[in-house]
C-alpha cells in the first residue's frame, strides 16, 4: 500500500501565517508547505517587517497584533492570490504606507469585490492601473469595523481575507455575503481562527466577528488535499494500484478531500480513516454530472480523467475556474481536443466524452501548477505526453514530477 508524502497546504499555511502574524506572542507552524506561493507570503511578511524564523520542519512567526513593524514597504506578492489578496487587508490593520504589485499572470486576475469592501470600511485604498487589479496602494490607519456588504461570488478568498480582518479592526466586522463559491475554504478560516482564539458567529449569509485580537499558538499543517488529487486519481485510474495519503482523514478541514466521493461515484474504492485516506483502482471508471462549485481547484484533475470514462463526464457550476491562474475549463478543453478528445462547454460547464488520448501530444500549461498536475495523471495511460512549462509545479509542489514518477514506479 504506497503511502505517498504530500507537503502542507498551501491554503492553510497563507492562513496560518497571516494569523500567527497577527497574534499575540510567537506562534510555530509545523510542516508549512514549501513552495514558490508560501515562500512569497512568508517573504512578503518579512518585508513589511515581520519576523519569520524558517527551518525545513517549522516557521515561527513574531505576532505583531498594532500591525506591520515599519511605516512604509514595497511588497511584490509573485503568483500567490492568497498573498495579494490577505497582504494588503494586514497592512490595512497597521499604520503606514504599503504599496503591493504582482506577476502579469496575478495582475490579471481580480481584486475588486474586496477592495471595494475595505474601501467601504473607510481604508484609503488605490490601484494604480486597472481598477480592481494589482498593483496598488494602501495608506493605513487602523480599520474602525462596522458593517459591509461583499459578494464573493468569483472567489472565497475575499471572503476569508475580511473574516482575518475582523478581530484586528476596532469594533468588530460584520460581514453580509450576497454570493459565495468555494464555502468550504471558509470553514477552513473559521476553524483556523478558532485555533487562534477567534470564535465568529455565522446566521446564515451573516458573518460577525468579534474585535479583541489572535492568540499565538503551535499548529500543525495538514497536507494539500487538492495535491492529493492528482495520487488519489491515478490510482483510480489503474486497475490494482492503490495509493494511501497519511494526516488526511475524516477530521481534515480542507474540502477538497470530498473528490474522492467523486472517484467513488466513479467506480474506484474508497477508504476514509481517521488519519489516512486510500483509493483503490478497480478497472472500473464510470461517467457521471457532477457539481464541483465547492471543490473546484480539483475540476481539471477530473477533466483530465474524464477521457477514460466510459461514459461522459459533465463538470457544473464551475464558472469560477475561469478567473484563476488561467482560464481552467477551457485550458481543459483545449487540451483535451489538442489530444483527441471530444469535449463542449459552457459559461460555467464542461462536458468531456471517452476517447483515447493520442500519445506523444504537447500539453499546454498556460504556467498553470494545476493543469501540469491534472494532465500528468492522463500521462499515465497515454505515452509521451510533454508540457511547455512543466517547471510551473514549484509554485505547489516542487516535487511533484519526482514524487509522481516514484509512484509509477511502485504501481
Amino acid at each position: 500500500m504506497p503511502a505517498v508524502d504530500i507537503p502542507g497546504s498551501k491554503s492553510i499555511t497563507a492562513r496560518a501565517l497571516f494569523l500567527a502574524a497577527a497574534a499575540d506572542g510567537v506562534s510555530t507552524l509545523r510542516r508549512p508547505l514549501r513552495s514558490d506561493d508560501t515562500e512569497g507570503f512568508a517573504e512578503g511578511l518579512t518585508r513589511l517587517g515581520y519576523r519569520v524564523g524558517r527551518t525545513p520542519e517549522a516557521w515561527q512567526v513574531d505576532g505583531r497584533p498594532q500591525g506591520p513593524a515599519l511605516a512604509e514597504a514595497d511588497v511584490y506578492c509573485r503568483d500567490g492570490a492568497t498573498t495579494a489578496r490577505f497582504l494588503p487587508v494586514l497592512a490595512a490593520a497597521g499604520h503606514g504606507t504599503y504599496r503591493f504589485d504582482a506577476s502579469p499572470q496575478m495582475r490579471r486576475r481580480p481584486l475588486g469585490p474586496l477592495t471595494r469592501a475595505l474601501r467601504d470600511l473607510g481604508v484609503d485604498l488605490r490601484h494604480e492601473e486597472a481598477e480592481g487589479h494589482h498593483p496598488l496602494t494602501v495608506r493605513a490607519a487602523g480599520v474602525e469595523g462596522g458593517e459591509v456588504v461583499l459578494d464573493a461570488g468569483q472567489s472565497s478568498q475575499y471572503l476569508t481575507a475580511l473574516l482575518l480582518l475582523g478581530p484586528l479592526t476596532r469594533t468588530g466586522l460584520r460581514i453580509r455575503v450576497t454570493d459565495l463559491v468555494s464555502a468550504p475554504y471558509v470553514e477552513i478560516t473559521l476553524a483556523m481562527m478558532r485555533a487562534f482564539g477567534v470564535e465568529v458567529v455565522r446566521d446564515g449569509d451573516v458573518y460577525d466577528v468579534p474585535p479583541g485580537g489572535y492568540r499565538a499558538t503551535t499548529y500543525p499543517i495538514e497536507p494539500d488535499a487538492s495535491t492529493a488529487s492528482y495520487f488519489f486519481a491515478a490510482a483510480a485510474v489503474t486497475p490494482g494500484r492503490e495509493v494511501t495519503v497519511p494526516g488526511l482523514g475524516t477530521g481534515a478541514l480542507q474540502g477538497d478531500l470530498r473528490f474522492v466521493e467523486v472517484l467513488r461515484r466513479m467506480g474506484a474504492e474508497v477508504e476514509i480513516a481517521a488519519d489516512r485516506t486510500t483509493v483503490r483502482g478497480t478497472g472500473v471508471l464510470r461517467g457521471l454530472t457532477v457539481n464541483m462549485r465547492d471543490i473546484s481547484d480539483t475540476m481539471p484533475t477530473l477533466a483530465a480523467i474524464a477521457p477514460l470514462a466510459s461514459g461522459p463526464v459533465r463538470i457544473e457550476d464551475v464558472a469560477n475556474t475561469r478567473v484563476k491562474e488561467c482560464d481552467r475549463l477551457q485550458a481543459c478543453a483545449d487540451n483535451l481536443r489538442r489530444l483527441g478528445v471530444p469535449v463542449a462547454t459552457g459559461p460555467d460547464w464542461i462536458e468531456i466524452r471517452p476517447g483515447t488520448p493520442e500519445p506523444g501530444t504537447g500539453i499546454k500549461t498556460f504556467g498553470d501548477h494545476r493543469i501540469v498536475m491534472s494532465f500528468a495523471v492522463t500521462g499515465l495511460r497515454t505515452p509521451g505526453l510533454s508540457y511547455d512549462d512543466p517547471g510551473c509545479v514549484r509554485k505547489t509542489f516542487p516535487g511533484f514530477h519526482e514524487a509522481f514518477a516514484r509512484l509509477s514506479q511502485v504501481s
